[in-house]
């Protein structure tokens, strides 16, 4: 079922094996029909992460990154949408000549092709498939048929894990293999024999539910890995390496067992499990409201960068959901930002909260509490700025639809062509662009460089018309992409003014810091981001 931990589990199993010395990359089969992630619900689906050649995709592929410390590109994410509009493409443009398109066989062998482009890509000696949803769903069956092709086309190549939940009732107190038991038939029913079995549960699996799960399943014992609930994600390929996971899969694929170097990421899992100091971050978004429950899927790599360094700086992050929308409703409720060593706000699309997040850019302004904005939460501290420095009280943004002289963020001339014609997926600044850093910044200092590359996902940019009132009140743009002449990040100067600067219009801040790039897409376990520890460590300060 979802959230049980599939992503998480193929991520692991690709950090074991490049642990082992074998180049490895991953693939995630989602079954909807959309073509990519970008039109999907973040509260529903999760985040959107954005590869480096600019493909909106599901979260896994962002555990895939942060695992692997690869970078994934297009062929490794799929959707029902995109491998149909593919063969659609194909057919029109008579590449099967002429012949009567069929679901069975052209939809999978359209999905096998796509899994050996993305493995030959990057010379890859494993590639790892993530297939969506659960056994038995209607809309993953030609992905499961897909499978079961290249298993009879590659009988040695091919393995199948199957990751399936295993409940302990309270009111009974005891695991359940049951689930798992029907989960195999009905992934039988689809010509698919899992090789094995990973036992998810809160608990760790015990012996008799191994045996029973061996006779009942036609899975080897030694092949039902247990896969108990860990305090850390990070923790899951060394649990998994208890049970020698990695030369169980060498075996059944008739290669020698190999030794794993994981004395890094056990020196990593080592400072999560045993830094006392916290550091305390509150971030102010609007995504992570589903009724009465909190879902953090939403600002995923937000999180795991925030993770990376703190841990990074000995510290353990604790982190605190913040609601944008209560500060517009009791603006008196501002002053518990005060108990935070420092505030992000996030990314994010339309006007549902955006002022309470100004309202909260202000405090930090005006607190000299450390502040991290990324993409909107870069344009709202540009809103907040020009309103309440550069004194444009109606200063807003295009997005919000409002009328205004003032519209310091606005949308690209290239952009308003593709909105008027109704193209939205897709269609933003996606991916990797370069960016020139200014000198005697923060940002600067922290990258150690000064030119560099982020992703992108936005279609607003900080309006170039406004760009000397902002700079004149002691705003600095500490990046620019010289290509577009964009701003890409702006800062708040520690101390000192640029020449132009008004210095009774705006005090220095110890970490003010906006980017209109993603950079939590970047950051990785082992090589924490840039800005990520640098607002970490003004945040320790503090």
């Amino acid at each position: 079922m979802s959230g049980i931990g599939k992503g998480v589990a193929t991520a692991s199993i690709g950090r074991i094996l490049k642990s082992k010395g074998f180049k490895v990359t991953a693939i995630k089969i989602d079954p909807y029909i959309n073509v990519d992630a970008g039109t999907m619900n973040p509260v529903e689906h999760g985040e959107v992460f954005v590869t480096e050649d600019g493909v909106e995709t599901d979260q896994d592929l962002g555990n895939y990154e942060r695992f692997l410390d690869e970078n994934i590109y297009k062929d490794n994410y799929m959707t029902t949408g995109r491998v149909y509009q593919t063969v659609i493409n194909k057919e029109r443009n008579l590449e099967y000549n002429g012949k009567c398109v069929e679901v069975v066989p052209d939809i999978p062998n359209e999905v096998i092709a796509i899994i050996e482009r993305a493995g030959k890509k990057v010379k890859a000696d494993f590639v790892l498939i993530e297939i969506g949803g659960t056994v038995g769903e209607y809309q993953n069956l030609l992905f499961l048929e897909a499978a079961r092709m290249q298993k009879i086309s590659h009988p040695k190549d091919v393995l199948f894990i199957l990751v399936s939940y295993m409940p302990v009732p309270a009111m009974i107190g005891e695991m359940k293999t049951k689930p798992t038991q029907y989960a195999v038939r009905t992934l039988n029913s689809a010509g698919i024999q899992p090789d094995m079995i990973l036992a998810r549960s809160n608990l760790p699996l015990d012996e008799p539910r191994k045996q029973k799960l061996s006779n009942f399943c036609n899975v080897a014992a030694q092949d039902i890995i247990s896969a108990p609930d860990v305090a850390s994600i990070y923790q899951v390929p060394i649990n998994f390496e208890k049970d020698d996971m990695g030369n169980r899969i060498l075996k059944k694929f008739g290669l020698r067992p190999r030794k794993s170097d994981l004395t890094d990421w056990e020196h990593f899992v080592g400072i999560i499990e045993n830094s006392p100091k916290v550091v305390n971050i509150g971030i102010v978004g609007k995504y992570f409201e589903s009724g009465k429950f909190t879902l953090t899927d939403s600002y995923i790599s937000v999180i795991e960068a925030v993770k990376h360094a703190a841990f990074s700086q000995n510290r353990s992050p604790k982190i605190t959901w913040i609601s944008a929308e209560d500060f517009e409703h009791n603006p008196a409720s501002l002053k518990n930002l005060k108990k935070f060593d420092g505030i992000i706000v996030p990314g994010g699309f339309g006007n549902r909260g955006i002022e309470g997040k100004i309202k909260a850019i202000e405090y930090c302004r005006k607190n000299n509490l450390p502040l991290f904005g990324l993409c909107l939460g870069m344009q709202l501290a540009t809103i907040e700025f020009a309103r309440n420095v550069c004194g444009l009280k109606d200063a807003t943004s295009a997005e919000f639809k409002v009328a205004s002289k003032n519209m310091v963020i606005d949308v690209m001339e290239e952009q308003k062509v593709l909105l008027q014609g109704k193209k939205y997926g897709g269609t933003m600044r996606l991916g990797s662009y370069d960016c020139e850093l200014t000198p005697n910044t923060i940002s600067l200092k922290a990258y150690g460089l000064k030119n560099i590359t982020e992703r992108h996902r936005h279609r607003y940019e900080l309006n170039n018309a406004y760009r000397e009132i902002l700079q004149k009140n002691g705003m600095v743009f500490a990046g620019i992409n010289q290509e577009k002449d964009l701003v890409e990040i702006i800062e708040i100067p520690q101390t000192g003014f640029s020449a132009k600067a008004d210095k009774s219009r705006v005090s220095s801040h110890p970490f003010f810091v906006a980017t209109q790039f993603h950079p939590e897409f970047k950051s990785r376990p082992l090589n924490p981001h840039p800005l990520f520890k640098a607002f970490i460590q003004a945040a320790i300060k503090k």
